[in-house]
């Protein structure tokens, strides 16, 4: 993404810099400890993320796998190096088909909508070089009793099918030889744990999720995860 486009979308990069301070070991501010120029694999890339990831991090290429266009946009689009549509019989496959390839993957909200998620895991970690770097979230296995606000209950999804169990995943995840660098099942970066609580009046009041993230901080609807590939 040319330094020209950056200038065209400001509140994108305001929110660039803003979201990793807010949620510091969240998606964004992942991002930031990427090697310079270094090369990504987004698992799941829907809802505009090659534009988000682009805007953050102009230097990196930026290789998006799906299963199809979800919510996404030509400027979105455009922002990709290389962009991969697969089936979600060999959405494991084509992973496992680029071993050893990237500085880092993201998987975020991917492994409860997939059909081997174990198979999916594996092939992401394998996909990383030695000392890459893997950020993934997912819904938290309590998020099935949650309200439903679309979403914030498991089951407000229809795609979701199933949880993934934290303990299995961080117990995978060190079998493969990698380290488990940051873990939180139920993930609440205070200022938007405190955002979320001032304004839960008004969710609650209009059955949705308040703004930034706010309110799964407050609920602690994500899990996520970060984890790093041995040098040796």
């Amino acid at each position: 993404m040319t330094q020209g486009k950056k200038e065209k979308h400001p509140v994108a990069r305001f929110k660039s810099l803003v979201f990793p301070v807010l949620s510091p070991r969240g998606m964004r501010g992942f991002f930031n400890t990427i090697a310079k120029n270094g090369k990504i694999l987004d698992v799941g890339c829907g809802n505009g993320s090659p534009f988000l990831v682009k805007v953050q991090r102009p230097d990196v290429y930026y290789v998006g796998l799906d299963i199809g266009d979800y919510n996404q946009t030509p400027v979105s689009l455009s922002a990709a190096d290389r962009y991969i549509i697969t089936s979600p019989k060999e959405f494991a496959e084509e992973i496992a088909r680029l071993p050893d390839s990237f500085d880092a993957v993201i998987s975020a909200h991917n492994l409860e909508h997939c059909d081997e998620p174990d198979e999916t895991l594996q092939a992401m970690l394998m996909s990383l070089k030695k000392g890459g770097r893997l950020y993934l979230s997912f819904p938290c296995e309590e998020s099935v009793s949650f309200p439903s606000r679309n979403p914030l209950n498991f089951f407000d999804d229809p795609t979701h099918k199933r949880p993934p169990e934290f303990d299995r995943t961080v117990n995978a995840i060190r079998s493969a030889g990698f380290n488990v660098d940051f873990a939180a099942k139920r993930y609440r970066p205070l200022t938007l744990f405190l955002l979320g609580l001032i304004l839960e009046p008004f969710g609650y009041l209009l059955k949705r999720n308040m703004p930034a993230g706010s309110t799964w901080a407050l609920y602690g609807f994500e899990t996520v995860i970060w984890a790093s590939r041995s040098l040796s």
